[in-house]
């Protein structure tokens, strides 16, 4: 059975534009959006924790160590496959287990989002997306790179089915969006 369903995955290093590309398929097409760090940020507001990068990672690596590398992929794909909006997006696809059960739903296509470590670090510190980020040095934020949920993304990469340069400015993100949609 054919599907109308249109669902982008989206993967890239931090502060490439993953969040800014769905906010911006979001605001233009209508376009349903999830992140894999909603759950995690749900569990810490919970527990009245900050949404720091490392609570974050530490949140993360303990439900995967405790249920399985795929318990969160599994969700994403129980919450996408529910999702009645034709255009669905998942931002920050960061393991190989995250894409194994999206690849499966109908309509499914993978997007990486690349941009030099310079301008990567610039938008970080201007920004306010984690509790710790403005303070970070730029050598905290290449150690960042190290860590279990940035490494993966280099191998998840390999899967995307289309790759978005986002050197350039914030329209020029927007034009590659409007032809990935209307293609």
């Amino acid at each position: 059975m054919p599907t109308s369903k249109h669902v982008i995955g989206i993967t890239g290093l931090m502060s490439s534009g993953k969040g800014t590309a769905a906010h911006y398929l979001k605001e233009k097409y209508g376009a349903s959006t999830y992140t894999f760090s909603t759950m995690l940020k749900d569990v810490l507001s919970r527990f009245y924790l900050d949404h720091t990068r490392d609570a974050l990672v530490k949140t993360s690596e303990f439900i995967r160590g405790t249920f399985g590398e795929d318990i969160m992929a599994k969700t994403m794909a129980k919450d996408v496959e529910s999702d009645p909006s034709p255009l669905i997006v998942v931002e920050g696809i960061r393991r190989n287990a995250d894409i194994e059960y999206l690849k499966k739903i109908p309509g499914f296509q993978m997007v990486e989002i690349v941009a030099d470590p310079e301008i990567r670090y610039q938008r970080l510190i201007q920004r306010t997306e984690k509790a710790d980020d403005q303070s970070k040095t730029y050598e905290q934020f290449l150690e960042d790179h190290k860590r279990s949920t940035e490494v993966s993304i280099l191998e998840v990469a390999k899967h995307a089915d289309i790759s978005i340069d986002n050197n350039g400015d914030e329209q020029s993100l927007q034009r590659q969006l409007d032809k990935l949609i209307n293609t």
